[in-house]
């Protein structure tokens, strides 16, 4: 009894050793897709542990300079991971991971038959997109309705998200009769089956270029730097195409 015991206690022990963990911060516009990625990794990896935080990627890239306890850092603006590399809080290169896109979406009005133009009925009272000053998908909504001639035309009934998600929020409850939100949101089935989209020419607003880095708080740790080399497997790139998130060259499947 006592050898089975202590056979355990070993066993449990070797386990432990073994297993990791890692906490990933991710920009919310890969809520879908990452969880679908992080469950396929760990059926891949069991016993491994890896938890997603999601937010706005200004005030991630403000956190980990303070010292957040963050492995890797999938950013929505590439500009982001690029200046922590400068900064050394790095421990890896930037790698690419999208071009994001930008959508109205609705659950009350027919998105798909709208422009940003519709945005000027007056019977539109709230318009949500995310808080410019740190979100990356509020700042290319704010370009593309500042290159439409409309922000100061709407600029009064829009209401500002912490986040992509959070403004996605405010048109599912109904606090806001149309969005901005991300492409990759907008064709998530739960919030597909509430309404459809119209997709924003990218030529009204800068490129949304996305990145993510191994920050140096997880330069020793193995399973950072083997997550981060599945997300460039090809189960990982089918996973991001679905959602809308296209590499430089792809085209947008509708």
């Amino acid at each position: 009894m006592l050898r089975l015991l202590l056979l355990a206690i070993s066993l449990f022990v070797s386990f432990s050793a073994h297993a990791e963990k890692i906490t990933v911060a991710a920009a919310a516009d890969l809520k879908f897709a990452m969880d679908e990625i992080a469950a396929s990794f760990r059926s891949a990896s069991p016993g491994d542990e890896i938890e997603v935080i999601y937010g706005s990627s200004g005030k991630f890239h403000t956190q980990i300079q303070q010292g957040a306890p963050y492995d890797l850092f999938f950013s929505a603006d590439i500009g982001f991971a690029h200046e922590l590399v400068k900064r050394g809080l790095a421990a890896s290169s930037v790698k690419p991971y999208a071009v994001g896109r930008i959508v109205l979406w609705s659950t009350t009005r027919d998105a798909t038959k709208m422009t940003l133009e519709s945005l000027t009925d007056p019977k539109i009272a709230r318009i949500a997109i995310a808080n410019p000053k740190h979100a990356p998908y509020g700042k290319r909504a704010e370009e593309a309705l500042r290159a439409s001639g409309l922000w100061e035309k709407v600029e009064s009934r829009l209401v500002y998200g912490e986040n992509i998600a959070h403004t996605a929020q405010f048109v599912q409850t109904g606090n806001a009769e149309v969005g901005i939100i991300a492409l990759s949101l907008a064709v998530n089935p739960e919030l597909a089956a509430k309404g459809g989209y119209w997709l924003i020419p990218d030529n009204l607003h800068e490129p949304l270029e996305q990145g993510f880095i191994i920050t140096k708080r997880a330069e020793s740790n193995a399973l950072a730097r083997r997550f981060a080399g599945f997300m460039e497997t090809k189960a990982a790139r089918a996973v991001m195409t679905k959602y809308g998130f296209i590499l430089p060259g792809e085209s947008i499947r509708k």
